[in-house]
C-alpha cells in the first residue's frame, strides 16, 4: 500500500465532493488521460478538467461519497458514488463508479471510471429511451456524441 497515492486519491474525491475543480486539477498530471463509458477517452489536463467542470455544472445538488481507496506505487483504485439531479431531464441519478488510476511523478496520469451505462441511462433519461435503448450501440454512440459536442461547446464558452 502506498499511502501517498491513497492520500492523492482521497484528496481528489474530497475536492470533487466540494466542487473544488482547482484542487482536483492539482491531483492530475499535465498529460493525464481520462476515460469512462460516456466520454471514453479524453487527453490532457485542460480537456479532462473541462469535462469535470461541465459535469458539475450539469447536475444540481451533486453529492459525492467514496470508499475502498487502495494504491501501490504505480496504480490505484476506489469506489465512488455520485448523487445528483440531471438538470436537462430533472431526473435523479445515483451512479456507482469503480475508478482505476495510474500514477506518474506522484500525480494521476491515467484515470478510468467504469459504471453501468444501461443503468445510468435508465436513471438519467427515464422510460422508454433509457430503459429500452440504453444497451444499444447506436444509442450509446448518440449519447457519447452529444456529450463530446457539449464538452466542445463548454470549452469554447
Amino acid at each position: 500500500m502506498d499511502n501517498r497515492h491513497v492520500a492523492l486519491i482521497g484528496a481528489f474525491y474530497e475536492a470533487l465532493a466540494k466542487g473544488d475543480t482547482i484542487a482536483m486539477e492539482h491531483c492530475y498530471h499535465p498529460d493525464v488521460s481520462f476515460g469512462d463509458p460516456l466520454f471514453q477517452e479524453l487527453e490532457g489536463r485542460d480537456r479532462v478538467m473541462a469535462m469535470w467542470r461541465l459535469m458539475l455544472s450539469r447536475g444540481s445538488g451533486v453529492a459525492v461519497t467514496f470508499r475502498d481507496l487502495a494504491a501501490s506505487s504505480h496504480a490505484g483504485s476506489a469506489h465512488w458514488t455520485a448523487r445528483y439531479t440531471l438538470t436537462s431531464t430533472g431526473r435523479e441519478v445515483v451512479n456507482e463508479v469503480e475508478a482505476f488510476f495510474r500514477f506518474e511523478d506522484d500525480l494521476i496520469v491515467r484515470h478510468r471510471d467504469d459504471f453501468d451505462f444501461r443503468l445510468w441511462s435508465r436513471m438519467a433519461l427515464g422510460r422508454p429511451a433509457g430503459l429500452l435503448l440504453g444497451w444499444t450501440p447506436m444509442f450509446r454512440k448518440t449519447i457519447r456524441d452529444r456529450a463530446h459536442r457539449a464538452l466542445d461547446e463548454f470549452q469554447l464558452s
